[in-house]
């Protein structure tokens, strides 16, 4: 069988993406390996099995584009409604928490975050399939 164990995005400014996915995701480097020309760093905490990956080219002025096949990465948390009040009183702006039902069925809660390069951040409250 496959095991997922990361997942890889470029970033432009490899501090700004540590601070954000620290304070925001409580991700922080488990591994990390620099080469002359880019840096690989990979993220975790005591919740995850997989990382994310931040790939740093040195030298990269210009920001990624996402085209339209990168949707999101998605997280889950015990409260959603509380995290979302801290991540605005800290500044990082997140969108507002959202509700998906069918019917009267709370399917999940949920709310989104941009990182520093504008990647999708879907943050969910833990509830039936989000665990």
């Amino acid at each position: 069988m496959a095991k997922l164990i990361h997942t890889m995005i470029r970033v432009r400014d490899l501090e700004a993406s540590l601070r954000f996915y620290r304070e925001v995701l409580a991700l922080t480097p488990s591994h990390r390996l620099d080469f002359p020309d880019f840096s690989l760093v990979y993220l975790r905490n005591a919740e995850a099995d997989a990382e994310i990956e931040l790939t740093w080219n040195q030298g990269r002025q210009e920001p990624y584009t996402h085209g339209d096949g990168y949707g999101h990465v998605a997280v889950v948390v015990d409260d959603v409604s509380a995290r979302h009040a801290e991540l605005v009183q800290a500044g990082h702006g997140p969108l507002p928490v959202k509700e998906f039902k069918v019917g009267d069925t709370l399917l999940a809660r949920f709310f989104f975050i941009l990182d520093p390069d504008g990647y999708k951040i879907e943050v969910l409250e833990t509830h039936g399939h989000y665990h």
